[in-house]
This record gives C-alpha cells, structure tokens and sequence, in this order.
C-alpha cells in the first residue's frame, strides 16, 4: 500500500451531504470553532451561511498551488467521519484510492492489516468478514 498522495478523492466524494457529525463535535465547534460551525444547520454541515443550502463540496478542503495534492484546512478539528476513513480496502476500491496497489487487490486481508496497522491512531481495527 502506497502513502496517501492527497488526491482529495475521499473529500471529494464524501465533502457535501455525505459525513456525519454528533451533537458533540457540533458542541466542540460552537464553543471552540464558530466558523466550522457557521455551517452547521439543525445538525447537518457544510450548508451555505448565507444561503442556507447544501454544498456539494467539504468548504474546507483546499488545493495545493501548482500541485496535483489538497490539505484539509480543519485537519485537527475535521469530523470523525473523516478521521476515520479509509474503513475498509472494499472502501477504498469502491472510492478510487490511489494508495492501492495490485498486491493489496490481490491480498485485500493483508492489505486490510496493512491498512488498519496505518489507521491505528484513527480508528478501531476493522476485520473482514
């Protein structure tokens, strides 16, 4: 398994009205970070504050100039469902992950190991079925 390069797929494709939040991190944001929760509406995030709709898009994710990389402009502050993801390998075939490679294609139990061994400070350890 390669290193995460940056490609920004996860963000893309989870940024809009694909995460979750609890009621605690919404409370954390309020208290300690009033611009991400400027666009919290009745428990959802990443609505427009000044116009009240849905983004497509996480707000916060950011392209590196004149780099193929983004950075997470909230990263320490960022919703457990991002600190969580990548789950499972079967997640990340499905997403396009560009740190798979074919031996973990070949190997997806290993390459689960291998995985949950980096998520370690992130997650619980998640084992195929």
């Amino acid at each position: 398994m390669k290193e995460c390069n940056q490609c920004g797929k996860c963000c893309t494709k989870y940024g809009g009205d694909g995460l979750s939040v609890s009621a605690s991190e919404i409370e954390q944001w309020e208290i300690y970070r009033p611009d991400l929760f400027s666009y919290v509406r009745d428990g959802n995030i990443w609505i427009n504050p000044d116009t009240n709709k849905q983004l497509e898009g996480c707000p916060w994710l950011q392209r590196v100039p004149n780099q193929d990389k983004t950075t997470c402009a909230i990263y320490f502050d960022r919703p457990d469902d991002c600190k969580i993801y990548p789950a499972t390998i079967a997640q990340m075939v499905e997403d396009g992950c560009e740190m798979l490679e074919a031996k973990d294609l070949a190997k997806p139990k290993q390459a689960q190991n291998t995985l949950n061994m980096i998520m370690i400070d992130s997650r619980p350890s998640y084992e195929p079925e």
